[in-house]
Parts: C-alpha cells; sequence; structure tokens
C-alpha cells in the first residue's frame, strides 16, 4: 500500500535528481555555445583576412567584414562576457576588442 509519507519521499527523490541532472547538463550546454561562438568569429577573421588581401585594408569588403566581426563579438560578450581573439587564440574578459 502506498502510504502519503512513502509518496512524498518518491517525489523528493525525483526532484533531486531531476536537480542534479540539471546542474550537471547546464555547464557542457554552455561550454558547446560558447565554442560556437568562438568558431563564428575565427570564421568571420578568416574572411575578412580573405577581403583585405583580395581588395584591401580599406575597402568596403573589408568594412562589411569587421562590422560582422564587432557584432559577433559584441553578441559573444553579451552571452558570455568574454571575447574570442584569433590572432592570440584565447578568450578575453575585458571588452576591448575595439583597441586590438
Amino acid at each position: 500500500m502506498n502510504t502519503p509519507r512513502k509518496a512524498f519521499g518518491g517525489t523528493i527523490a525525483v526532484l533531486l535528481l531531476n536537480a542534479l541532472l540539471l546542474v550537471t547538463a547546464v555547464p557542457s550546454a554552455r561550454a558547446d555555445d560558447r565554442d560556437k561562438c568562438r568558431r563564428q568569429i575565427e570564421k568571420i577573421e578568416e574572411r575578412l583576412n580573405h577581403e583585405v588581401a583580395r581588395h584591401g585594408e580599406h575597402s568596403p569588403q573589408a568594412e562589411s567584414r569587421r562590422r560582422q566581426l564587432r557584432e559577433e563579438r559584441e553578441r559573444c560578450w553579451n552571452h558570455y562576457h568574454s571575447w574570442w581573439n584569433g590572432s592570440d587564440h584565447q578568450w578575453h574578459t575585458e571588452r576591448d576588442w575595439e583597441q586590438r
């Protein structure tokens, strides 16, 4: 026979298990998202380098890629309070990409 006390204990056990699963799953999802952010920045940096080599440092094409790069870094910053610099292959925790 299922008493209220046993049902309550089972409910608590299920809630604790769900909380444990949530706590362990969130960091890996966040790391995957941050890695996606890094890959996107690297892709835009590569396109920027291509446009500079093909059309010149101050060409409209290069400026367009620079704008995309700033937007992507801003998006990453807003989500993770850090941004990826492909030149030195590291995350930065200061919002200083305009100076680089």
